[in-house]
């Protein structure tokens, strides 16, 4: 498949008509699927559709985004490797964590970029290795509450938000479309954590992807959590595929929902394309614009 010329993407579309919901475009799965999408082309075709946003990526990033017009949605944390293996959930990392999230929180706020991800980790002592003891749930959740809690008032001062993933650990069938070991799996478990630490700057990233493989009852889930949501992925499942007729999350009527809970932060794209990205993603941004 041949790369979209420059006067092909200025002559895309616009897909967004209404604008209700601010949507976002997370770049790693543009740049390592398909067409493999720079950061430039990526801006490019955002801006064209309507996108206000290209998301999950570092300070390096912001200058073109700022020349496209764009912002940044959520920044990473910073931390190297897979930085959901590696969280606030273990001791040994607390360090490592908090001092990569400061530092992405300090880029952020100079970069006007409203928040930044976290992750509880996994379960395991050693990250690396599955055979290693494992971290209780009781343990895990009160090492999170006190590494957030340690760094929640930076975050408050520099005002940009902490947003925790919730990550499904059942999809064992690729390293992106789920996470066995991540402590993080249960969002009853993860809305406790963050109400515990009891910041504004500490929120949760519901994923519709995550959360419709481990709960479903979606709606339900935004209805309970609505006070605690500080950002918003979308992706088909199965697969993590295209929002389209081949998987079965309904996405209209959520984005409904967060209009009617008063959801005012961004909808990050994060699916991983399987045909033309470009018409996957133009797909994803009408759907959304209700």
């Amino acid at each position: 498949m041949s790369m979209l010329s420059p006067e092909a993407i200025a002559a895309i579309p616009k897909a967004v008509k209404n604008g209700r919901i601010h949507q976002s475009v997370v770049f790693w799965c543009f740049n390592t699927a398909g067409e493999k999408w720079d950061l430039d082309r990526t801006c490019a075709i955002a801006k064209q559709l309507g996108i206000e946003s290209v998301e999950l990526v570092g300070p390096d990033a912001y200058p073109t985004l700022k020349k496209h017009g764009l912002t940044c949605a959520i920044a990473g944390n910073g931390m190297p490797g897979a930085p959901f293996m590696r969280g606030f959930n273990n001791l040994k990392y607390h360090d490592e964590v908090i001092h990569h999230t400061t530092q992405a929180i300090d880029a952020a706020a100079d970069a006007h970029v409203p928040a930044v991800i976290g992750f509880t980790g996994y379960e395991f002592l050693d990250a690396d290795n599955p055979k290693s003891p494992r971290i209780s749930r009781e343990d895990g959740a009160a090492n999170c509450i006190a590494g957030l809690k340690k760094i929640a008032s930076h975050a408050e001062k520099k005002g940009v938000t902490i947003c925790v993933e919730h990550l499904n650990t059942r999809d064992d069938s690729h390293p992106m479309k789920g996470h066995p070991g991540y402590q993080g799996d249960d969002l009853d478990y993860l809305a406790d954590i963050i109400r515990k630490v009891g910041s504004d700057r500490v929120k949760i990233l519901f994923d519709f992807y995550h959360v419709q493989i481990m709960h479903g009852d979606l709606i339900r889930r935004l209805e309970q959590t609505k006070d605690i949501i500080g950002h918003i992925h979308t992706a088909g499942n199965p697969g993590r595929c295209e929002l389209d007729q081949n998987q079965e999350i309904n996405f209209p009527p959520l984005m409904k929902k967060l209009l009617e809970i008063g959801y005012k932060g961004y909808v990050g794209h994060e699916f991983i394309p399987t045909r033309n990205p470009l018409d996957g993603l133009r797909e994803a941004v009408i759907l959304s614009d209700v």
